[in-house]
């Protein structure tokens, strides 16, 4: 069984190297022999270790007890009656029969383990020790057996007998003890085999502990990637589920699709009896294709002289334009009343009125009556003096109800002018609180209704600017924003370090023999959109320099310029354009004692108002050397009308907005702004021309 065992543990073995690892269940199943073969192992090793004690080549063999054998010891024979002894010579140790080793050998083939090894637990199953013979006593003799049957006891006085018994008894043992050596020199043999197959046997088990250790880990491996595996087969259960949903919505999407074939095959049929028939009017068309590309030549040729045309049209536009603003003069002048503002008191009737236009009723009014009371009385009869009536007349009045739109509707084609390369300016003019702030940049932001005319004529350049690309126009935009307070420049869209100060800019030529003035270190802003004008209006309200008064709680104590300058191109006829657009917001206009407050910025106060009122009396001064053709202009008097030079001449157009309040107490402020503006309006300035090249 031992032998067998080896041979199945070698085969177990094979079959373990070489098929996969699949499942818990079957690693289960394959422990169990390979437990066996290590019992095997073991066994092996405990017989190597035994074998040690079988009697070597030439040497005697020594048995215990309980494995002697009848006639292996050594022992005296005597005789009676003859006195005689006779030895056995029992030299060779004597081992079981050479018979049972032959049976046990012609058994069956010797099996060999999984690397060829013979089996080895046949041969040592079958070397059991034979059992040992009795003791005889002495004085007595046992007769070999003869032909099978005991032999009788011979009397004693038949020593001849006994002799010839012993004789043959000696011959028989002479036989048996070489068979014996035959058979011991064989066991030594089969020892060394034996030996041989123990020391292949550890090879082999140590090759099959590490075997089972690869095994072992590999089940682990199998059995992370079954609990992997057991997951994949999940994920892909529910994937199934979800494809055979799928199959059916499919199976159910091919129904219809195949309902739709057969109506698409009728819808076929009768498209390719209508592209029969659109063949035979596809040659018909090829006739009138060709007739339709000579007209399209013709239409070419049409297009061009039409483009040459309504270039002509535009210039004659442009002329036309310029004309009308010339009859209407390069100095215009509005008026404009700001509404009553809540918390204040609501003015007497009679003390501003609005007398229609010229042509009645529906024509915009273009004078303002303003009723001055008077405090002195008659001297006789001591009643009140009548009011005096004061009578202007504008090219424009704007009553307190008048909206954004309204206003800027009003100069939209003057502001137009400078993308036709006219420089143009426009002032709001007014004491503090009459509304100039509001008319020019509009009130609180995200309001459309209340944007100033800065915003809406930004917004009318960049749109006049885009129906002008498709007649061949490319304008570019440059936007710069300052301030002059106390008579320092100081650039309102500066940011950081340079924010608030204005020592740095000054306003200097270009170049060398150039008419264009520029302000240094201020930012020149290239824009392209109304978004990027709104973000450099909120950062100048934030630079400007804006103060507590007695008419306003937040005036502006700076005259502010907004500059765009205009550059535009046709590239087609080689023509260029380029004017300035001035928006400006002065400073308030009110006399020295009403402006005043009291505390520690009196001082500052009486300056500011100051160098307001002698820029503004420049400003007045300019206009009128300009308008009287003097020989010297006054521009260098003032940085306002050195900065807006190029704006102020013959060549440009300039409009004025003088804003009043409707309150009866600045009634004396309201009336030397309209005469301030009476004057200008009636100023004339030579023709204007456009900055063509």
């Amino acid at each position: 069984m031992r032998g067998r065992g080896s041979r199945d543990t070698g085969t177990q073995s094979a079959a373990f190297a070489s098929r996969p690892v699949r499942t818990t269940v079957d690693m289960q199943a394959q422990r169990a022999p390979l437990m066996e073969v290590k019992r095997n192992l073991e066994l092996s090793t405990t017989l190597v270790k035994s074998s040690s004690r079988l009697p070597l080549p030439g040497s005697r063999l020594k048995r215990g007890p309980d494995q002697m054998e009848d006639g292996l010891e050594p022992a005296k024979k005597r005789t009676r009656g003859m006195g005689t002894v006779t030895k056995v010579d029992t030299s060779r140790p004597r081992g079981p029969p050479l018979s049972a080793v032959s049976t046990a050998a012609q058994k069956g083939p010797r099996k060999t383990g999984p690397r060829g090894c013979s089996a080895v637990g046949p041969v040592l199953r079958n070397q059991k020790p034979a059992p040992a013979a009795p003791a005889q006593k002495p004085g007595t003799s046992t007769a070999p057996a003869v032909a099978g049957k005991k032999p009788g006891k011979r009397p004693a006085w038949d020593l001849k007998g006994q002799l010839c018994d012993l004789h043959e008894e000696l011959k028989q043992y002479r036989e048996k003890t070489q068979t014996l050596d035959r058979e011991n020199q064989g066991l030594r043999e089969q020892l060394r085999e034996v030996q041989e197959q123990a020391t292949t046997l550890g090879t082999e088990r140590n090759t099959l502990e590490e075997e089972l250790a690869s095994v072992r880990r590999r089940a682990e491996q199998s059995q992370q990637k079954l609990e992997t595996l057991g997951a994949r087969v999940l994920e892909l259960e529910e994937c199934l589920g979800t494809k055979e949903r799928l199959v059916q919505e499919l199976q159910t999407e091919r129904l219809q699709l195949q309902e739709e074939r057969s109506t698409l095959s009728t819808q076929l049929e009768e498209r390719e009896r209508e592209f029969q028939a659109s063949e035979a009017a596809l040659s018909s068309s090829r006739a009138e294709v060709l007739c339709l590309r000579q007209k399209t030549a013709a239409q070419v040729t049409l297009l061009a002289e039409q483009g040459d045309r309504l270039y002509g049209l535009e210039m004659e536009r442009r002329r036309l334009h310029n004309q009308l603003q010339e009859l209407k003069g390069n100095i215009r002048v509005f008026c404009r009343v700001r509404p009553v503002l809540e918390g204040e008191s609501t003015p007497s009737p009679g003390f501003l009125v609005f007398p229609p236009g010229p042509a009645g009723p529906s024509d915009p009014p273009t004078r303002l009556c303003l009723s001055r009371s008077d405090d002195r009385r008659s001297t006789l009869t001591r009643a009140p003096a009548a009011a005096t009536r004061h009578d202007f007349s504008f090219d424009r009045v704007f009553p307190p109800g008048s909206k954004q739109e309204e206003v800027f509707e009003e100069i939209s084609m003057l502001v137009q002018s400078a993308l036709d390369g006219y420089p143009v300016c426009i002032f709001a003019y007014g004491q503090t609180g009459s509304g100039k702030t509001f008319t020019m940049e509009g009130g609180p932001r995200g309001d459309p209704q209340l944007e100033g005319l800065i915003p809406r004529a930004m917004r009318h350049l960049f749109s006049v600017a885009q129906e002008m690309s498709g007649q061949g126009w490319t304008y570019s935009f440059v936007a710069s924003y300052v301030e002059i307070y106390n008579e320092t420049v100081r650039d309102l869209l500066a940011t950081g370090t340079r924010k608030g100060q204005g020592g740095d800019c000054e306003i200097r030529r270009a170049g060398p023999g150039s008419e264009e003035l520029t302000v240094t270190n201020a930012r020149y802003v290239p824009v392209s959109c109304e978004k990027e004008v709104e973000a450099l209006l909120h950062l100048a309200q934030q630079n400007r320099a804006v103060a507590r008064t007695a008419q306003n709680e937040r005036s502006s104590r700076s005259h502010s310029v907004f500059q765009l300058q205009i550059s535009g191109e046709h590239a087609a006829r080689g023509l260029q354009c380029g004017a300035p657009l001035n928006l400006v917001d002065l400073a308030g206009s009110e006399r020295l004692d009403p402006g005043l407050t009291l505390g520690p910025g009196e001082r500052d106060r009486l300056r500011e108002t100051q160098a307001i009122n002698s820029s503004l009396s420049t400003l007045g001064l300019v206009i009128m050397a300009l308008s009287n053709k003097e020989s010297h202009v006054p521009y260098r008097n003032s940085k306002l009308t050195y900065l807006l030079q190029n704006s102020l001449g013959g060549s440009a157009k300039m409009l004025m907005f003088v804003n009043i309040s409707p309150l009866e107490e600045n009634v004396s402020e309201s009336l030397n702004s309209l005469r301030f503006a009476s004057k200008v309006n009636q100023c004339v300035i030579g023709t204007a021309q456009a900055n063509k090249k």
